[in-house]
């Protein structure tokens, strides 16, 4: 029985009338905070203030993009009872564990990057501290919630707040003058506008981050389901869908609202913007003069969440090299979490240009992105590995598809760079 996605949604649409429906959302929520995050915060801006509407379609395929490998690295981990990290070191010959997972590693330095980084950028708006002393900040908390386990109890409280600033940027949609029909054109128009292609590949990566499809398969995985009957996998497989497409579609709507508030706000006026700062202007409307703190706060919280998941991240990357499921005690685990925030660190402190620093972090997860999504699919695809739940060939094939689209934009964004 192989399994396949679409037919199953289309079967089971009545049941979103049940009430049973919402004790199966929550996954795809932890991940949605990872990617409204201020590597999002950046890109969008600078998609919006440089391009207008013109590149909200990266958005859109992104997203879709996001729905796809997402629901399927959730379906690794409930079917195998393995993450992606453990799954690649169960199955993988060891040359391409290594680079999968090496790889994989460096993607989580580069995502680590932007989010201490953007930590650090809200408590100098806050505080006036330099942007080093800031990063060494967010880090060392990042790694003190991890070790003590206490991220679990700020959980909800960042979630929460990240959120209602994303709610914000929806709200103000209602009180500025922008175009909406620019806006659907955008949405579904793709263009490439002279020298887009970095900012382009900076929002993909952005939204379809590798540390979050490790992420998401080690938050299932860790439930174990698959020790407790044929009945709550398929119960789990049914419902996971509408959990992934519930939550990437509220950080679409999210990061769309950035890039459009951006566009009305900067673009039109002819205005770029070069640091983060700037877009306290796009939260005046509803918060006045307390954007700034608003803004600033919201970054933080951002920022420190987001350097949380991708340390926990980095450590399940980095313990699976050792065949071994992320585990805060081990020392695998550790060092794997610790090499993320210090690695992060490192690149950061010599950065003269901390906005453009983010964009091209979120430039190299797209390029990584390959490297994790080929292995997914051939993961997921397998009869052993996934036996019975096998991906079904419109399944694969709509894998397939998605990650040669990605790797045509990778391709195209070398070919510019060196051309260049």
């Amino acid at each position: 029985m192989a399994m396949n996605w679409f037919p199953s949604l289309g079967k089971k649409a009545s049941r979103l009338a049940s009430l049973e429906l919402f004790r199966y959302l929550g996954p795809s929520f932890f991940i949605t905070v990872g990617f409204i995050d201020p590597g999002n915060w950046v890109t969008n801006v600078a998609a919006g203030s440089q391009y207008g509407y013109a590149l909200l379609w990266v958005v859109t395929l992104s997203t879709v993009i996001l729905i796809l490998v997402q629901h399927n690295a959730a379906h690794l981990g409930i079917v195998t009872g393995l993450c992606l990290s453990e799954a690649a070191a169960k199955f993988f010959k060891p040359w391409t564990r290594r680079l999968l997972l090496g790889s994989a590693m460096l993607a989580c330095v580069s995502t680590a990057l932007a989010e201490v980084l953007g930590a650090a950028i809200g408590i100098q708006m806050l505080t006036g501290l330099p942007l080093a002393l800031g990063s060494v900040l967010a880090a060392g908390f990042a790694a003190w919630m991890l070790f003590s386990k206490n991220h679990q109890r700020l959980e909800r409280w960042i979630i929460g707040f990240v959120s209602l600033i994303g709610i914000a940027f929806l709200c103000e949609l209602w009180l500025t003058k922008l175009s909406w029909a620019a806006t659907l054109s955008g949405w579904v128009k793709p263009v490439f506008p002279p020298g887009a292609l970095p900012v382009i590949m900076g929002v993909l990566g952005a939204v379809v981050m590798p540390h979050n499809i490790f992420l998401h398969s080690e938050v299932i995985q860790s439930r174990q389901w698959h020790t407790q009957g044929e009945a709550t996998i398929r119960k789990r497989l049914d419902y996971e869908l509408y959990d992934t497409l519930v939550g990437m579609g509220v950080g679409w709507a999210i990061n769309s609202a950035m890039i459009v508030m951006a566009a009305a706000v900067f673009f039109s006026h002819g205005s770029t913007v070069s640091e983060l700062p700037q877009v306290t202007r796009t939260l005046t409307p509803l918060f006045g003069r307390l954007s700034s703190v608003v803004f600033s706060l919201g970054l933080v919280f951002a920022g420190l969440s987001s350097s949380v998941t991708a340390a926990l991240a980095g450590g399940s990357v980095f313990a699976g090299i050792f065949h071994e499921p992320y585990d805060i005690g081990d020392p695998h685990s550790r060092a794997g979490l610790l090499l993320t925030l210090v690695g992060a660190l490192v690149c950061i402190l010599p950065l003269a240009d901390p906005f453009t620093g983010i964009l091209w972090s979120q430039v190299v997860l797209s390029l990584q992105l390959p490297f994790t999504m080929i292995p997914l699919i051939l993961l997921t695809s397998s009869r052993k590995v996934m036996g019975a739940y096998a991906n079904s060939r419109p399944n694969a094939f709509s894998l397939w598809l998605v990650s040669g689209v990605v790797i045509v934009l990778n391709l195209a964004l070398l070919a510019e760079m060196f051309a260049g």
